[in-house]
């Protein structure tokens, strides 16, 4: 089933002597249940596309459907809610609110619908990501990965359609990297999570089941590792 189709996105910003091309004809297409990355270099355009695909930004020409939504038929408000319903987002900072449980603040984006969670599968969420004994707990009482996971577990509530990752663990160390990407992985398994995830990093990367390199706003290779 596909979740996500990018139909010759191309995104420019500026104009004349200062247009500056960050997106060029992307097509892509991402299936249920997949874990893909993005890896490229800084200005190589991974982060406009992420923004795109978030719905954050639009692009300045094609198209992007997300589990059967054009995005471009969207408007500022309906955007916004259909981010916090069906995308997923994990960003490098945890933007936790610092004034709430870690329990509160996973379950925020219900709490913006006036909609109560569904405990089983509340249970299985913070189960998974270890956060079972934290849940009282404010983010200034966790590391920074069991931060990560908070922001995770966030992320996860909706039953997103799709999830994205920006540099997840940019902000962490070897150990705390490993972890999230640990992570994630159980999510994309056990909970059968989509997964698209960003980072300029090779190794973190290659834990993903597809790899998709981005050069100068272009799709130059997409490599299936199993």
């Amino acid at each position: 089933m596909e979740i996500l189709r990018c139909e010759g996105v191309s995104k420019v910003y500026g104009s004349g002597n200062n247009q500056v091309t960050a997106l060029k004809d992307i097509d892509l297409t991402v299936s249920k249940g997949e874990f893909v990355a993005i890896i490229g270099a800084s200005g190589s355009g991974k982060s406009t596309l992420l923004h795109i695909l978030g719905s954050v930004d639009k692009p300045t020409k094609g198209k992007v459907l997300i589990d059967g939504t054009d995005l471009s038929t969207l408007n500022q408000t309906q955007a916004a809610i259909f981010r916090r319903r069906k995308v997923g987002l994990v960003y490098q900072f945890y933007n936790l609110i610092p004034t709430l449980t870690v329990e509160k603040n996973i379950l925020m984006p219900l709490a913006l619908d006036r909609k109560k969670p569904e405990k089983e599968y509340f249970e299985k969420v913070v189960g998974s990501l270890g956060l079972s004994d934290r849940l009282e707990a404010l983010p200034s009482q966790l590391s920074g990965g069991q931060q990560q996971r908070a922001a995770i577990a966030r992320s996860l509530i909706y039953r997103p359609a799709l999830l994205l990752a920006d540099e997840p663990t940019g902000n962490l160390d070897q150990k705390n990297s490993c972890e999230i990407i640990d992570m994630l992985k159980l999510s994309n398994h056990n909970l059968e999570q989509t997964i698209l995830m960003i980072t300029h990093n090779e190794k973190t990367a290659l834990e993903a089941e597809r790899v998709i390199t981005i050069q100068d706003g272009q799709i130059i290779r997409d490599e299936r590792r199993r």
